[in-house]
């Protein structure tokens, strides 16, 4: 069964953190094999090392923390992840496929442009604000740009993810100019990268503090705006 898809469906209904929660809580009810010792289950440990990721960035983050978090010990995180650099690359890269699913299904199918731009930017916001009663905003933007520096990995999978939203954002409103939802003289390219840093402006406002509903507003101006 794709793990992806498993937590993308999850994800939309109670949140990263929560579904961290039921993942643990899964694995401690599951009844244990006599004489076998307990097996970890690497997609809830990937879930656990990326909330605390999350919450603590990847320089802040220790492996001790990381081994607390996903009751692995540093022996088994390695043997399982690689060291610390290539479990964050593998968070990194789990929550980017997240991410494009998500926005994928929302921009599918005949909503009109507005409706459809708008549940990319619910989907969004029900991530930033899921976790442990605070907001946390995006798992790229408070983890990776910092990182990004001076790190040419990450700064490729940040600058290839950037690229693949507008990509995305740009197809659907191409679309949108031929059935008439945009005006002939529209630039989807432009109008792509509108959409992708409201995204990211959204992200970084609720790590912020700005409240919920006062970033779905912005939002709704921001598709006002995009779809003339």
């Amino acid at each position: 069964m794709n793990f992806v898809l498993i937590r993308t469906n999850m994800c939309r209904t109670v949140g990263i953190q929560s579904f961290c929660e039921m993942a643990q809580n899964k694995s401690s009810a599951e009844p244990r094999p006599r004489g076998r010792p307990r097996a970890y289950d690497p997609q809830a440990a990937l879930l656990h090392a990326m909330d605390t990721f999350w919450r603590t960035g990847y320089s802040g983050t220790s492996l001790d923390e990381i081994s607390a978090a996903t009751g692995m010990n540093r022996p088994s995180l390695y043997a399982a992840f690689g060291d610390k650099r290539a479990l964050y690359l593998k968070a990194l890269g789990d929550y980017w496929q997240l991410t494009f699913a998500d926005m994928r299904e929302a921009l599918a199918g005949d909503l009109p442009l507005g409706e459809a731009l708008m549940r990319v930017y619910e989907g969004a916001l029900s991530i930033y604000f899921s976790g442990d009663g605070r907001p946390r905003g995006c798992f790229v933007i408070g983890t990776a740009v910092t990182e990004a520096v001076e790190d040419p990995e990450i700064r490729d999978s940040l600058a290839a993810g950037l690229h693949t939203f507008d990509t995305d954002f740009e197809a659907r409103l191409r679309t949108a100019r031929e059935k008439g939802e945009l005006k002939m003289d529209a630039d989807p390219a432009a109008l792509a990268m509108l959409a992708t840093a409201t995204m990211h402006t959204i992200a970084i406002r609720a790590r912020a503090g700005f409240p919920r509903a006062e970033l779905r507003e912005l939002a709704r101006k921001a598709v006002g705006v995009i779809c003339g």
